[in-house]
């Protein structure tokens, strides 16, 4: 990964966004951010949209970074990808997904919703977004692609 330094990884609930960043900035020494720490608040309630606008220009401005996460509905993808220079697209089944949330503790019902309409209702936005940008997008998945991915870096 020589030559990258804005790193997004995205990705359905569950699908390991948060361990696989941790683990790539371990390998490349980057800056890690995980979103859903920034956008929720107690409750949890989200940040308005134009909050949410202003606090990702805040943490891209930074030179180097990955910032993981996939708001779904509440988010606005734009604004990271305009700063980044590569994309880690984590697209492991919805089984796996799902079960990986249900071990990690309660959600709310929107969260599940997201999870099992990932595939049809938000991912080919996600794709739309991304294939018109000038990003590299690296899709992953199976576990075994993951670890294949990190092992290489």
């Amino acid at each position: 990964m020589a030559g990258v330094e804005r790193v997004l990884v995205l990705g359905c609930g569950g699908s390991g966004k948060s361990v696989f960043a941790r683990r790539l900035g371990a390998r490349t020494g980057l800056p890690v951010v995980e979103l859903d720490t920034v956008f929720w608040r107690p409750g949890p309630v989200g940040l308005s949209r134009p909050e949410w606008v202003a606090r990702q220009r805040e943490l891209v401005a930074g030179p180097k970074w990955i910032l993981d996460g996939d708001l779904g509905p509440y988010d606005v993808l734009e604004v990271r990808l305009a700063a980044a220079d590569t994309v880690v697209l984590l697209n492991l089944s919805p089984v796996r997904c799902g079960w990986r949330a249900l071990r990690r503790g309660r959600e709310r019902w929107d969260f599940w919703w997201w999870v099992l309409t990932y595939r049809w209702r938000h991912l080919p936005g996600v794709r739309r977004v991304l294939a018109a940008s000038d990003v590299d997008v690296v899709e992953l998945r199976s576990p075994r692609a993951v670890r294949e991915f990190l092992r290489s870096v």
